[in-house]
């Protein structure tokens, strides 16, 4: 299950909240701080890991 950042509008805390692909264009999760659902999608750069060596 992936793994997205998010930022509160409100108090500008920066959290994670885990969500499958199919929910996360309609999850919109609580700040952890303040519990404002005014909350922004941070991207975040993708680093696939792999066993073989480029």
């Amino acid at each position: 299950m992936p793994t997205y950042q998010y930022r509160c509008d409100k108090c500008g805390q920066t959290f994670e909240h885990a969500e499958h692909l199919a929910e996360h264009e309609t999850a919109h999760p609580p700040c952890p701080q303040c519990g404002s659902e005014q909350v922004q999608h941070i991207p975040t750069p993708f680093v696939p890991k792999t066993s073989r060596k480029s």
